[in-house]
């Protein structure tokens, strides 16, 4: 069950066409229908995503700096073929965890973007992990 806030942050985002406000105002926003990797129910869960070309889009499990990844990380790695909803669209799309390198190459772009990231980082001993979710 999603929390109250993520229910409201879904909620507007659907009602706005993928543009909620509050603390989320400005921020590109992608809803993603993950598969519990032991539940098998479908949760949604709304991210911060950095487009990156294309129907391509990062997504980093910060988890807020906590010591674990996220629950959805974890469900996208045993099932990374989802659904998402990015505006008004809904696809299918792929999700795929960046190697070191390319986690490299893309990591200040997202630092710039969501300074957040970056403190997120600096608080746990976890490398936090950055996935690409590419259109099917």
């Amino acid at each position: 069950m999603a929390s109250d806030y993520n229910a409201t942050i879904i909620e507007e985002f659907r009602a706005t066409g993928g543009h909620p406000g509050g603390d989320w105002a400005g921020t590109p926003m992608i809803l993603i229908h993950h598969i519990g990797a032991r539940s098998g129910i479908e949760r949604v869960t709304p991210l911060g995503y950095l487009p990156v070309g294309g129907d391509r889009f990062a997504v980093v499990a910060s988890n807020g700096g906590s010591p674990s990844h996220p629950a959805w990380y974890h469900n996208l790695k045993a099932n990374p073929v989802i659904t998402a909803e990015v505006g008004a669209r809904t696809l299918t799309v792929v999700a795929e965890e960046l190697d070191d390198t390319a986690r490299a190459d893309l990591w200040p772009k997202l630092v710039a973007r969501f300074p957040t990231v970056g403190t997120y980082q600096a608080t746990t001993a976890r490398q936090i992990p950055v996935l690409i979710l590419t259109a099917a």
